[in-house]
């Protein structure tokens, strides 16, 4: 067999035939091909053979693969809680790039062991970052566990300047499109106990909306999970929601977004919000679970909207049917009182005259 010292030379067939990605060398393997490949790829490719698999385990491989794809794991905690995951940045990868939804109902656990959930955010717009934070969040006071769950990122005066410009789109609703195009987010939810990690976010807007009163954007992304057991099981919702609001400087055309909110709230099917347990153990469960690689995503979202406003309509109309009701019994015993009154009056005057007629 020919070989040479480059490490950019391929090895040659042996006269046996054998042919195939064995005949490339290590040297070629680990620097002209490995390292191009995205994540999805890298783990398709480490499945393939042995020898793949060993060169596609390199921890620095994947330590690439994850602060490429999300920035916010550069993050000095967020680094070292990866490398307590079983693979390191491997695992962490493996749980965080499929979509959190499952197609099977989730079954839940009375508790869960997790005293904190990290949160690594990262805003994309045109595959740029416009927005990267971690944040911590404790889970074990009182005011957690029975306030609403709600992650904000963003203080209330706060606002984060963009590179994001529109330019005369107000009228034509071109930003719509361009944002639900070009805008991307992650959420990823760590949990530091158990060594897990999940994306709450659908990557790309389910909802893109302007607020008619004060003309801020309203973006959502939303995550569609089904928990509860075979017999009765019921739809929650993890929504993300951004804020951008329009900056025009003196009288310029371009106005520039800035970031005024990134939160997230969970949800029941009737928009209740979820509380800080109940939230963590729906979380807790799914991140022990399966993923998916595909998901349906805004068709899935519409999906949600169209069976929660159709509940709720059969529910003002349940209500609107009970008030009516209950109306109707009140004028009924209005009535039955006012007959009931004039009976008694006239039968008071006529017993006074008969009684005049017979004196």
């Amino acid at each position: 067999m020919l070989s040479s010292s480059s490490s950019l030379t391929v090895e040659q067939p042996s006269r046996s035939g054998s042919s195939g990605i064995n005949v490339v060398s290590s040297d070629v393997l680990r620097s002209n091909i490995i390292t191009r490949l995205d994540g999805a790829s890298l783990a398709a490719l480490s499945c393939t053979c042995s020898n793949l698999n060993s060169f596609c385990s390199d921890e620095s491989l994947w330590m690439q693969q994850c602060s490429t794809t999300w920035p916010s794991t550069l993050d000095t905690r967020v680094k070292s809680i990866i490398s307590m995951f079983p693979a390191g940045h491997r695992s962490f990868f493996s749980d965080a790039f499929p979509f959190l939804e499952h197609d099977g109902v989730i079954n839940l656990s009375p508790s869960v062991d997790m005293t904190e959930l990290i949160s690594a955010v990262d805003i994309f717009y045109k595959d740029e970052v416009i927005f990267s934070r971690v944040h911590v969040t404790e889970t074990v006071s009182g005011w957690f566990l029975c306030s609403p769950m709600r992650v904000d990122l963003v203080e209330p005066k706060e606002l984060i300047s963009t590179r994001v410009s529109l330019i005369n789109q107000w009228e034509d609703d071109t930003w719509k499109s361009d944002l639900e195009e070009n805008l991307s987010l992650s959420w990823i939810l760590i949990d530091p106990t158990c060594k897990r990690a999940a994306d709450v976010s659908t990557r790309k807007p389910v909802s893109v909306q302007r607020h008619w009163l004060t003309g801020e954007v309203h973006v959502k992304f939303s995550t569609i999970l089904v928990v509860g057991n075979e017999k009765r099981s019921e739809q929650v919702e993890f929504t993300v929601t951004v804020v951008l609001a329009a900056f025009n400087r003196k009288e310029e055309e371009t106005a520039v977004m800035q970031i005024r909110e990134v939160s997230l709230v969970s949800e029941d099917k009737d928009g209740r919000n979820l509380g800080g347990k109940g939230s963590l153990v729906i979380l807790a469960a799914a991140m022990g679970r399966k993923r998916r690689f595909r998901a349906g995503g805004k068709e899935k979202y519409l999906e949600f909207m169209e069976r929660k406003t159709a509940k709720a309509e059969m529910k003002w109309r349940q209500e609107k049917e009970t008030a009516m009701e209950t109306a109707a019994c009140w004028i009924a015993v209005l009535l039955l009182g006012f007959l009931l009154c004039f009976y008694l009056f006239i039968h008071k005057n006529m017993v006074a005259i008969m009684k005049k007629l017979i004196k």
